[in-house]
């Protein structure tokens, strides 16, 4: 089956294009649920609406609808989410300011309580209206493979509502959410604002449980722009990179659903194992914002342990080459000693020497002696020379005494840049000596 089938065939089209369009829209408003550090929002959001589904189910029951009347029965359960996620929102708020309750204990604890509301419901739902106990299973666990065209023209509108929102009101969405106080004196009403943003959430919530239900709603809010936040630190890159992860999570969400169920179905039969979809899409997205954490550029783990790793060579490094050049500059160096002076282990000594051997800082003449080069012995001065300068910007500039600049100057000498260099030397008066009175090598 070819990718292009997925969104030709008449079955498949309909959860394809629901499920992309459900996960770019919960991925742009979750970029503004990231930055506003309201991540547990869409939590207790989702678990919020699940009474609303149950008293939806329970209306439609009144009406003595039947699951024939399948779009009848999703308005009634849609309207009784939506309401019920605005009733949480508002529970949330009144604990939050009227009650000064903890942001975070106010939203668990609307989390637990109107999900055991929602569980207590569903219980007698299921012996009081048998035949419709389906639908409530569908906005709890999620179904995608149930999706009509309905779904996509439902899911194209409101990703319509947000990406005019965010195009139109970029610049107030990016005043408030990063400088409320300031989007203040410019007169930017951003209580409106605020309440608009959280009907933004509630509706992406409430549409959003169709497709991979209220236990793993907040993952498509939160997944994207987490593993955007990681490749960017401009707002409007992240609202496009968020999408276009929400979009490959809700495609390869599908694709993965459709093809382990196949390939299971082929190679064991009897077992009818199927994978959902749901969860198929929040294991994709999953996956992504696992490997922009690990890999991103800038922000990833794997590169900055790369970094740490190669500035503490550089630390040991520079180091070194100030040891043996307080050791001697014109005799002989035991490399042994300084091994044991800096704890350095012999292999990875050895490999040190080797590099400054190729940078021709360093000449051996036995296994166990060595001196320095002229190259080296500059490279070395100059390395003291940041030291000791640092030194003398911290007890004369700053008045810090002089037998406790030695430490800060240790970790400073290996980060002084050229330009810093020359200012400290503007700003000293090109000193000639240190706190200690120990001479300052000129700078090459």
């Amino acid at each position: 089956m070819t990718l292009l089938h997925y969104f030709t065939d008449p079955v498949l089209r309909a959860p394809v294009l629901g499920c992309m369009l459900m996960c770019f829209a919960s991925s742009l408003v979750g970029v503004i649920v990231f930055l506003r550090k309201e991540s547990l929002l869409g939590e207790s959001l989702s678990h919020a609406a699940y009474p609303g589904v149950i008293l939806g189910v329970i209306f439609a029951g009144l009406l003595n609808l039947t699951e024939a009347q399948e779009l009848e029965i999703a308005f009634f359960i849609m309207l009784g989410a939506f309401c019920s996620a605005l009733l949480g929102l508002w529970f949330i708020h009144l604990l939050q300011r009227k009650l000064k309750v903890r942001s975070d204990s106010a939203l668990c604890f609307v989390l637990s309580c109107f999900f055991g509301v929602g569980i207590t419901l569903s219980s007698q739902v299921q012996f009081m209206y048998t035949s419709l106990y389906r639908q409530v299973q569908v906005y709890l666990f999620g179904q995608a493979a149930t999706m009509t065209d309905i779904h996509i023209l439902v899911y194209g509108l409101f990703t319509m509502v947000i990406v005019g929102t965010i195009v139109f009101f970029y610049k107030e969405l990016q005043l408030i959410t990063f400088d409320r106080d300031y989007a203040k004196s410019l007169d930017v009403n951003t209580t409106s604002f605020d309440a608009f943003i959280f009907v933004l959430i509630v509706l992406a919530v409430v549409i959003g449980i169709r497709s991979v239900g209220v236990v793993l709603m907040s993952a498509m809010l939160i997944a994207p722009a987490a593993s955007a936040r990681q490749f960017t630190n401009r707002l409007y890159m992240m609202f496009l990179l968020a999408s276009i992860f929400g979009l490959l999570s809700g495609f390869f969400g599908v694709y993965s659903s459709v093809e382990l169920s196949y390939y299971f179905a082929k190679y064991n039969s009897i077992s009818h194992f199927v994978v959902p979809t749901g969860p198929m899409i929040v294991i994709v997205v999953s996956c992504i914002c696992l490997f922009s954490l690990l890999f991103a550029p800038e922000r990833g783990l794997l590169w900055r342990l790369i970094r740490i790793g190669r500035f503490r060579y550089q630390c040991l490094c520079e180091n070194l080459l100030k040891s043996l050049w307080f050791d001697g500059t014109e005799r002989e160096i035991d490399l042994q000693k300084q091994q044991v002076l800096l704890n350095i282990p012999s292999y990875y000594l050895s490999f040190i020497l080797w590099r400054f051997q190729r940078n021709g800082w360093v000449q051996k003449t036995s296994s166990n002696k060595c001196y320095l080069t002229k190259s080296g012995m500059q490279r070395a001065a100059q390395i003291v020379r940041l030291h000791r300068l640092w030194e003398v910007y911290l007890a004369d500039y700053l008045g810090v005494g002089a037998e406790r600049v030695h430490r800060s100057a240790e970790e400073m000498e290996h980060i002084i840049t050229p330009e810093l260099e020359q200012e400290l030397t503007t700003l000293l008066n090109d000193p000639k000596r240190d706190p200690h009175y120990q001479p300052i090598p000129p700078k090459v």
